[in-house]
């Protein structure tokens, strides 16, 4: 499993006793949620140790980190460090039942891109009970055409953007002033004259140099005619689909501090920090795992982001993924977001 900055330096070189019962106790752990004691252990025959040699194994686990004893219990839970060496070394990854897979083929069959992704997103959280994500891709710069203005009613025009590439915008655009039809095809014609060829980016420095020639008039629907389009062509607005955040109120190691859910949804509508996070992710290649704080997102510290990048005819162009607490059944939350980014990329190519 990726380890996406290099964490746990100077991992101890635990013999195959210690590996083996930090499985047992992390699986365990994952299982029920309630700090394990030597006692339970020790009912694992494979391990086929004595109480005391459990006890002494333990202790040398929570020495090097991989473990904790909350205040409440004797018994041990895992620390981000421990989740991290099972994941990379110890993690036995169950493969999907077909009804599973057929499931995610069937709600990921070719249709409208946006509503693939939107369909992506519900389908992480619905199988994985946490919540789903998925980056949009960015658009591409592309170059205009031609403009075209249809009045609506005194100041609600309808502009139509047609790109080099034949794909058509329509967007409702609010003026402050009346414009009759003349003045309308006068200013579509002035713009497609001055800036047909251009992407709206490369338009909207060179318009800035040119607005106090403009007759006024028509100045201020220029102004208004970028912005619609860099909205429109840059997908400006929501960068990332969002799906079952409401999962996370039902894990107690989350709902638990209040103050830092709290954080946590914050995060989610600030968008900023998580989008720099899936950006990673779009860059890597195959599954990447952030536990705790390896993220480097504060409100993430006691969650996991399991995500991967999906592809359009072989180009990466966005990152989907699970945000859930570190107790997480990983061996099966892993191969839900392989195989939905592999569908889901497959689906984005046929269309």
């Amino acid at each position: 499993m990726a380890n996406p900055a290099g964490f746990m330096p100077n991992t101890p070189d635990l013999n195959d006793r210690a590996r083996l019962l930090l499985k047992f106790l992390v699986e365990r752990y994952i299982e029920d949620g309630q700090p394990v004691g030597s006692r339970t252990l020790s009912k694992y025959a494979e391990l086929n140790l004595s109480p005391a040699s459990i006890r002494n194994i333990m202790a040398d686990l929570e020495e090097f980190g991989f473990i904790a004893s909350p205040h409440t219990s004797a018994g041990r839970v895992p620390t981000p460090r421990g989740y991290r060496l099972f994941v990379d070394t110890l993690l036995t990854v169950k493969p999907l039942n077909q009804g599973e897979v057929r499931q995610i083929e069937a709600t990921l069959a070719p249709a409208d891109p946006q509503r693939l992704l939107n369909a992506a997103s519900h389908l992480l959280a619905e199988l994985t009970t946490h919540a789903g994500v998925v980056l949009i891709p960015k658009r591409r710069h592309q170059n205009l055409r031609q403009i075209e203005f249809l009045g609506l009613s005194d100041k609600r025009i309808l502009l139509i953007m047609v790109t080099a590439e034949g794909e058509v915008q329509n967007r409702v655009i609010l003026t402050e002033r009346a414009y009759d039809a003349a003045q309308l095809v006068r200013a579509a014609n002035y713009f497609n004259a001055h800036f047909a060829g251009l992407s709206f980016e490369q338009v909207q420095p060179r318009l800035a140099d040119e607005l106090a020639a403009l007759k006024s008039d028509i100045s201020q629907l220029m102004e208004l005619v970028v912005a619609a389009g860099t909205d429109a062509f840059s997908g400006a607005g929501k960068e990332y689909v969002l799906s079952g955040e409401r999962n996370l109120l039902g894990a107690p190691e989350l709902s638990a501090n209040m103050d830092r859910l709290r954080e946590l949804f914050g995060l989610f509508e600030q968008r900023t920090e998580l989008m720099q996070l899936l950006d990673v992710s779009h860059t890597a290649s195959g599954i990447q795992l952030f536990i705790g704080a390896e993220s480097g997102v504060a409100p993430l510290d006691e969650c996991s982001v399991i995500a991967a990048p999906y592809e359009v005819n072989g180009e990466v162009v966005g990152t989907l993924g699970v945000i859930g607490p570190t107790r997480m059944a990983y061996e099966r939350v892993i191969p839900i977001v392989d195989i939905t980014a592999r569908l889901l990329s497959n689906a984005l190519s046929y269309h």
